[in-house]
């Protein structure tokens, strides 16, 4: 983010926190709770936002070197994203050409070759067919033919993006729009190192994750022994790009940068930001660290997700062995745990069962919480239904 874009950021949150006020959406909406049970929803959900749309399945530091890979077993179909020997990003289908076995079984690794454990059909990393045990029994096989099925992929802003539709395109530029485009640029992604992925698999709907994101309101209750000594909760920065956002939140660590000159004002040790890349991810960016937030839902049940959560670290930290550096980091994996899966997802386990029994018609979402008026209304569009309206007083 340009230097002259985060002093005006901060000087917004020190303007908020000097005058009591917080960033408004200028009413309230009332949310259908049945947007968190519908079985015919979430089909279409499955359909527009995860069928039929470019995911970002992670990021470049997914696949460090040249023969690396990893797989995806989240969406419709099975995905095994590489690194040819080139050094070229590619997907495929993670399945043999043969009789439809799952190709490979690992998350991750490095090989130059995929063997498929049924019949051991061979694939170089680059997809094709390289190897047919006893040809002459099987049959003559044009081997160029056979290789395995590509799916669209690009790489960049240090993110890798694939389409899980054979003939799906992928425009950056149009998922993420010009202005959004430069700023996540200016992050540098591409020199993040992948450390670890926890994996949490929640009663609830992927929605209701996606939401836990999208205010600080609750930050003083839920999370007062936790995030609330570390922020200042209920107040922020919001703005929207399109389909997608970003958040400010607010670190008491800002009161510092009332006592150095603006030139060495820094957004990450004043704020938090967090990106919502529509339609599943959240990227959050701390001092030298991003956590990627990719939330799925299951195909049976509306009412659970899952949760893959990676943790990357800036390459020169890791190069340099700043051993307190790596520290922060295994601790903040484990804090980002016990936060998000012991508290937040506990509260959204809750909301859901809520929302499965129909009791309540509707939640509310209020004036100081904008990325849920956004999020859900952006959901909507997408569908093609109506837009949740923006009403000036609550009342029944």
């Amino acid at each position: 983010m340009r230097h002259v874009d985060q002093v005006a950021l901060m000087k917004t949150l020190l303007a908020r926190l000097d005058s009591g006020t917080n960033v408004d959406a200028g009413g309230f909406r009332k949310n259908p709770t049945l947007v968190y049970r519908d079985r015919d929803l979430a089909c279409n959900e499955q359909e527009a936002f995860f069928k039929n749309h470019a995911q970002i399945i992670g990021m470049s530091g997914d696949l460090p070197d040249n023969n690396s890979f990893v797989t995806v077993d989240d969406l419709s179909i099975p995905i095994l994203a590489t690194r040819d020997s080139d050094g070229n990003f590619r997907a495929f289908l993670n399945i043999c050409r043969h009789r439809g076995v799952v190709l490979e079984s690992e998350s991750r690794g490095s090989t130059r070759r995929f063997s498929c454990m049924f019949h051991n059909w061979t694939y170089d990393i680059g997809g094709a067919l390289v190897g047919i045990p006893k040809p002459e029994h099987f049959g003559d096989v044009d081997k160029d033919c056979m290789g395995l099925v590509e799916l669209p992929s690009v790489e960049r802003l240090g993110m890798l993006f694939v389409h899980p539709q054979v003939d799906g395109v992928i425009d950056v530029d149009a998922l993420l729009g010009e202005e959004l485009v430069a700023e996540l640029e200016s992050w540098a992604f591409d020199e993040m190192v992948w450390i670890a992925c926890d994996t949490y698999a929640t009663s609830c709907n992927w929605k209701l994750a996606m939401d836990t994101f999208g205010e600080t309101y609750h930050f003083e209750v839920l999370h007062a022994d936790t995030l609330a000594p570390a922020f200042h909760g209920n107040v922020q920065c919001y703005d929207t790009f399109g389909r997608n956002h970003r958040m400010i939140l607010c670190k008491r660590e800002i009161d510092q940068m009332r006592e150095l000159p603006e030139d060495e004002w820094d957004i990450s040790v004043a704020g938090t930001p967090v990106y919502w890349l529509f339609p599943n991810v959240q990227l959050i960016l701390g001092q030298g660290t991003v956590q990627l937030v990719r939330a799925y839902p299951d195909p049976d049940d509306p009412a659970r997700h899952v949760s893959q959560v990676s943790f990357y670290l800036r390459s020169q930290i890791v190069e340099n062995n700043e051993q307190h550096m790596l520290d922060m980091l295994q601790y903040m994996g484990q804090r980002f745990g016990e936060i998000i899966r012991d508290e937040d997802y506990v509260a959204s386990a809750s909301q859901q069962r809520s929302a499965s029994t129909g009791a309540m018609e509707h939640v509310v979402f209020g004036r100081n919480e904008p990325a849920l008026h956004h999020y859900h209304n952006t959901y909507r569009a997408a569908l093609g239904m109506d837009l949740l309206p923006l009403l000036e007083t609550l009342a029944v």
